[in-house]
């Protein structure tokens, strides 16, 4: 959650804002310890800033170690917003499953509030009839093992791209950026499930361009932003955070204007035909249906926005922690490349249905998204009654929830030497990341469980193995492993600080020729 500005400047900020909210910040102030509710505790706040300050640029650590001195469950104050922190697999069980009615609600961050997007966006509306027929229709158009594996041929296309890309950089001598060219591979691989068409070319910038869109978006709503913690301040945008944030969100809508706009005049404006072939064809269907369930463009483009920034985004910067992980432990790089090459061979390309004859890939991953969640932060709001939890403690409704994904990977009650990259932990346990045990959450449970998760599934395994099966990985002249920077940055999703380089050796003809494959 990286400041806009530095502290001094945004003291003074305040300090000018003082003798506009001071009074009403007391009297709301007042209004709230009132309340005859026991919140769980926390760190003393601060007068009108509460414990803003106390979040720095990386949150999900800073609330981590709050959490240590106050418990699993504690309230923070932020600004003039009451927020409670959820740490711990335990407390996440209680809220995400025994009280998942009552938190099935998103705090929403003033960043994203453009365009009219949350209004029919499947990430935050709140539970209805109109998100449950966005769910089910994404549940049963696009992630239904039927249609994915429709699609399977188009996925294994882009990745062959991928393949073709690295052997070119590697007969160059020049180091690949795992992060973009995972970014572009993400990107179109959703661009050919969704729209039938590339959005990036690999040799090209147009996927940065792309990149550049997508992050600022979560860059924006990931800033502390005083709209959020302010009641009077949203229609002032003080930071610029909103303005800034409508201008990536229309570029993205104009992408998707552009495509929708294409598809309609390759009908001959014949709204009713139906070609089945993507997933715009069963929006469009779903478009002219006199059923309840239509799609007007604004809802396509808010539904679209949903899936290419949750998607794109945080594929490739699991992608890329994996990998960097990888090669800070070349035992475990070694462990998985054998693995691959003794179940697929070198001659034969993996491909999507042979991810479960991987346990070590998929164990890899697994620690990957456990200590890596690409949304460390999932944001709730209570709604509909005050909720008693463990302890006595009560959550009035309508109070903000964070539930830190991040430090339930790490909590030292859950996992032995919770902080260490170590695959094998999952060779000799049955978690798992669908929503069930709650010790690793990175697509969330509970009535909100992320639903396109099989989705991520197939294109994070299919990319890593590929990556893995048809090249060895180096890090460029002068680095070591320890040399592997895994410095965060923050936003509603984290990714690498530093962009992740490495030098791809092609494994040679003999090799590949010579290999056994033994499914």
């Amino acid at each position: 959650m990286e400041l806009s500005m530095d502290s001094s400047f945004l003291w003074l900020l305040l300090s000018l804002l003082l003798s506009v909210i001071f009074l009403l910040s007391k009297s709301f102030t007042k209004a709230i310890s009132s309340r005859d509710h026991q919140l769980p505790p926390g760190p003393k706040p601060r007068p009108i800033v509460g414990n803003l300050f106390e979040l720095g640029d990386k949150p999900h650590r800073s609330l981590a170690r709050l959490a240590d001195v106050y418990g699993p469950i504690m309230t923070l104050r932020l600004g003039q917003v009451d927020t409670v922190v959820i740490s711990s697999p335990d407390m996440a069980r209680e809220v995400l499953q025994k009280h998942d009615a009552v938190f099935a609600n998103r705090s929403i961050a003033e960043a994203i509030r453009v365009l009219s997007y949350t209004d029919a966006s499947l990430i935050w509306l709140p539970p209805s009839h109109r998100w449950r027929n966005l769910r089910k229709i994404c549940n049963t158009q696009l992630f239904t093992p039927q249609r994915l594996d429709a699609h399977q041929s188009p996925r294994r296309e882009k990745v062959d791209e991928l393949m073709q890309f690295i052997s070119d950089s590697a007969s160059k001598g020049l180091p690949v950026e795992i992060g973009r060219v995972a970014f572009t591979t993400s990107l179109n691989l959703l661009s050919r499930t969704i729209f039938s068409v590339d959005l990036a070319d690999l040799y090209e910038e147009s996927s940065q361009k792309f990149k550049h869109v997508v992050q600022g978006i979560l860059e924006e709503a990931g800033k502390p932003n005083l709209s959020d913690y302010f009641p009077l301040l949203p229609w002032i945008d003080p930071q610029g955070i909103r303005r800034r944030s409508r201008g990536y969100f229309k570029q993205l809508h104009d992408v998707f204007d552009e495509q929708i706009t294409r598809r309609i005049r390759s009908y001959n404006l014949d709204e009713t035909k139906v070609v089945g072939n993507d997933f715009l064809d069963e929006l469009l269907h779903y478009r002219v249906q006199e059923d309840g369930s239509k799609f007007d463009r604004h809802a396509m483009k808010s539904l679209f926005t949903d899936i290419f920034v949750a998607g794109s985004d945080t594929t490739s910067a699991t992608v890329e922690w994996a990998m960097a992980e990888l090669l800070r432990s070349p035992a475990a790089m070694a462990k998985v490349r054998e693995e691959i090459v003794r179940v697929m061979g070198l001659g034969r390309d993996v491909n999507e249905d042979n991810i479960e004859a991987l346990p070590y890939l998929q164990a890899v991953v697994k620690e990957t998204l456990r200590l890596h969640p690409p949304a460390p932060l999932v944001p709730r709001r209570t709604t509909g009654a005050t909720v008693e939890l463990s302890g006595g403690y009560e959550i009035p409704n309508g109070t903000r929830v964070l539930i830190n994904v991040w430090a339930i990977g790490r909590h030292e009650g859950a996992w032995k030497d919770a902080g260490i990259f170590s695959p094998e932990r999952f060779l000799t346990t049955e978690v798992d990341y669908k929503g069930r045990d709650f010790e690793l959450i990175p697509f969330g449970a509970g009535r909100r469980f992320c639903p396109g998760q099989p989705l991520a599934f197939r294109m994070v395994h299919l990319m890593l193995a590929s990556l893995l099966q048809r090249f060895e990985w180096r890090l460029p002249e002068g680095m070591e492993a320890k040399d592997v920077d895994l410095e965060e940055k923050f936003g509603l999703t984290v990714v690498m600080a530093s962009p992740l380089r490495a030098v791809a050796v092609p494994v040679s003809h003999d090799e590949r020729v010579g290999a056994t494959c033994i499914i």
